[in-house]
């Protein structure tokens, strides 16, 4: 395989992948609907820098000890499920906690005092890095579009960025579309929904995490 072949493989096989309905988009989706454009974005780009990191640590092998070390893989999975169990609960909060029926509520995830819209881009992050399967994911994904001869590191790099370059040009798309709707989507009633199947996503795929044993 050739660095062409490669790059165009991959760009093709990612795009796949990004377009794919997951926890990203239904993320970006929800953020963009309640809370704008802005923060979805930031949620986004904070998803797309896990991404980087990602694919970094597979270049490192950092990745393949999830894959071989069951407690390192465990540890992160189960924190991933609790920090994915929180944010769905604070979501079921919001919309049963709601007093107003002329007001769609304050944001479930508020503003720190100083904390400014880092907190969007850290909860995309976060939301990213604590998926262990992303990690073992690129392990498997990343070294099939390598050719010989590259360099493993910088090559690696770079298809991570291909793909994280999709990703915001995927979120871009969707908070985009969201906007024009935006003034629907605010509607107490629909934010309520959103807010509910937003929280079952983030319990579920929680759970899933909790229930995977698979390495």
């Amino acid at each position: 395989m050739t660095i062409e072949q490669a790059l165009l493989s991959f760009t093709l096989a990612a795009g796949l992948l990004t377009i794919t309905p997951g926890l990203d988009t239904a993320m970006v989706l929800r953020t963009a609907a309640v809370e704008g454009r802005k923060h979805a974005m930031l949620a986004g780009i904070g998803n797309c820098f896990g991404c980087l990191f990602w694919g970094g640590a597979a270049s490192f092998g950092l990745s393949a000890l999830l894959a071989v070390f069951g407690f390192a893989y465990n540890v992160l999975r189960i924190v991933g499920a609790i920090y994915l169990g929180y944010l769905g609960i604070k979501l079921f909060i919001r919309t049963f906690a709601s007093t107003s029926s002329s007001s769609t509520g304050e944001p479930v995830w508020k503003k720190d005092k100083g904390g400014g819209n880092s907190l969007w881009l850290k909860r995309g992050l976060l939301t990213n890095l604590l998926n262990p399967k992303v990690g073992v994911f690129y392990l498997s994904f990343l070294p099939q579009f390598i050719p010989a001869g590259v360099q493993v590191w910088s090559f690696s790099i770079l298809l991570a960025s291909i793909h994280a370059t999709e990703g915001l040009f995927w979120f871009l798309l969707l908070t985009n579309a969201t906007e024009l709707l935006s003034r629907w989507l605010k509607q107490r009633r629909v934010v309520m929904v959103l807010d509910s199947a937003m929280g079952a996503i983030f319990i579920g795929f929680g759970l899933k995490l909790v229930f995977d044993k698979a390495r």
